[in-house]
């Protein structure tokens, strides 16, 4: 167990009862106390840890939080239940385990000085979804960060099951603070066969990115990446796409025809294979129906807030689309695999997310100490993917 920690902590927060989520904007930097392990107060703690948060990754559902996009029922809903306001955000982590509960290590094989990672979905463990393997719809989790606390912290408590222990001799420590997100692009590349078929990645923030690395390294023909941003578009070719069609300000329902003419050209008028859609707007659903060939693929990953419209529905049904909802990742196949392509170095992929979706390190990792709100919207605003330094 470390000694001598701090009583009190720097946190990145979203404080329901001073943010008002119609009219503002980004997280406060709060003092917090510092989590400690108590079996006595609290007999969960049995099979707790608390970790030394080293690199956080902030994902493209901070960024939503953050503009008040997506969640604000979860984080609303369970905070009230909490009889809290204010919740840590964040959900990306790698760090070092600093105090293990009694049981940990018989039940996980995990101990202090461990280096570890952790799937962000906190699962009940006893629901049927459980019981039979398939935790990433569990119907009684909590998310980091979203309805329960999470990891913009420098100290942090969180159960045990949901480390996953790393070698930072075969990832580097700060690819190792986003396994989560990249875990979300092997499971949704591992719905179906990628191999010699064409795909469309519509939205290329880092999920995107990493959908076209593995689709590559999965076999596909042709990858298509789409986005709204030129300089995303241009860091997805360098990571192996194709082709790259640049969208104007997205429709609020309908598909674009220009991209649907334009994959239509590029498929010899079929249509993609598999579309893998990761941006969340309604109108960017549509395109990803549009730009699918009859019989094929469409998985939804993008999240959104409110009702969504699909006009003429019945062409789903007559063209024989398959629809496929990707959430979290499958715990923990979905880890065992992103480990093993991650530490391939023949595939390139890591190599190609630290040098160029991650630039190196340069200008993307941000000292907590050193947060603003106008420096972090900047960061935001410049990089697809940051990274906060505990």
């Amino acid at each position: 167990m470390k000694t001598n920690l701090p009583t009190t902590q720097s946190a990145l927060v979203l404080d329901t009862k001073l943010d008002n989520w119609e009219t503002s904007t980004g997280f406060r930097k709060v003092e917090i106390p510092v989590p400690a392990i108590d079996e006595r107060q609290n007999p969960q703690d049995v099979l707790s840890v608390l970790i030394e948060i080293r690199y956080a990754g902030v994902c493209g559902t901070d960024r939503g939080i953050w503009k008040r996009s997506v969640f604000q029922e979860l984080i609303f809903s369970s905070l009230e239940a909490e009889k809290k306001t204010t919740r840590i955000m964040g959900h990306e982590f790698m760090g070092e385990v600093i105090e293990a509960g009694s049981q940990v290590k018989n039940i996980y094989g995990i101990s202090e000085g461990d280096n570890v990672s952790g799937d962000s979905h906190v699962t009940c463990g006893k629901c049927f979804y459980c019981r039979v393997g398939e935790e990433e719809v569990c119907q009684d989790q909590r998310i980091l960060g979203v309805s329960t606390d999470g990891v913009f912290a420098k100290y942090i408590k969180i159960p045990a099951k949901n480390l996953w222990q790393v070698d930072v001799n075969r990832i580097r420590p700060e690819i190792c603070a986003i396994l989560d997100p990249f875990g979300n692009a092997v499971h949704a590349c591992s719905k179906v066969e990628l191999g010699g078929r064409r795909i469309a990645v519509l939205g290329c923030g880092p999920i995107g990115m990493f959908t076209i690395l593995l689709a590559n390294a999965f076999g596909a023909a042709k990858v298509i990446a789409v986005d709204t941003n030129e300089a995303n578009l241009a860091m997805a070719k360098k990571l192996g796409a194709h082709a790259t069609f640049l969208l104007s300000a997205p429709a609020q329902v309908s598909a674009d025809p220009e991209l649907v003419e334009e994959i239509h050209k590029l498929t010899y008028g079929k249509g993609v294979d598999v579309t893998f859609e990761m941006a969340g707007p309604n109108s960017s659903i549509n395109n990803a129906l549009a730009v699918t060939r009859s019989g094929g693929d469409v998985m939804l990953f993008g999240l959104r807030d409110g009702d969504f419209v699909i006009p003429s529905f019945n062409k789903v049904i007559v063209r024989g689309l398959n629809l496929h909802g990707v959430i979290g990742r499958q715990i923990f196949q979905t880890w065992q695999t992103s480990q093993r392509m991650l530490s391939n170095e023949a595939n390139g992929i890591q190599e190609k997310i630290w040098d160029i979706i991650l630039k190196g390190g340069e200008d993307i990792v941000v000292p907590l100490q050193s947060y603003t709100k106008e420096l972090f919207e900047k960061k935001m605003e410049e990089h697809p993917k940051i990274i906060l330094q505990m």
